[in-house]
């Protein structure tokens, strides 16, 4: 099975690049994760965000393919991660890829958040977009070490 990380922005600074590859590389075979960049609209320079945000969805859901969606937005539901561990695990157990959506700077589309399976929130915080693939890459990677009664997390 394949999580694949689905995020508008490309050109990221070195630091996230690092830490998303960080995680990346810790995962099984069986459970790869890809980062899969999307170009953010030009809508956006020209001060039309409500047409951005939906360009920005139309690549996301193509990229994102037949697999299953999992949005990630603020107004979504908290997962701890124990239950994160239980939905990683059960998606492991359908086999099916999962692609978790990443928007930029003004969110995912209305259509993004219909197709999603989960919309899920990191956190009641607000963090920057880019900051996102890191903590992602690592509650999923921690989720698996659950699964798997690794040592890395503990309660």
């Amino acid at each position: 099975m394949k999580l694949r990380i689905i995020a508008v922005g490309q050109r990221m600074p070195a630091w996230v690049a690092d830490g998303y590859r960080e995680f990346a590389g810790r995962m099984p075979r069986e459970l790869t994760m890809e980062l899969v960049e999307i170009a953010a609209s030009r809508a956006r320079r020209a001060g039309d965000v409500d047409r951005a945000r939906e360009e920005e969805g139309e690549r996301l859901l193509t990229a994102a393919g037949e697999a299953r969606v999992v949005a990630l937005d603020e107004g979504g539901r908290s997962l701890a991660t124990r239950a994160l561990a239980e939905r990683l695990d059960g998606w492991m157990m359908d086999g099916r890829d999962v692609a978790l959506l990443v928007g930029g700077a003004d969110g995912l589309s209305r259509a993004c958040r219909q197709r999603a399976e989960l919309v899920w929130s990191l956190s009641p915080l607000t963090f920057p977009h880019m900051l996102v693939r890191v903590i992602l890459a690592e509650q999923l990677y921690r989720a698996w070490t659950v699964i798997r009664n690794h040592p890395y997390h503990r309660d």
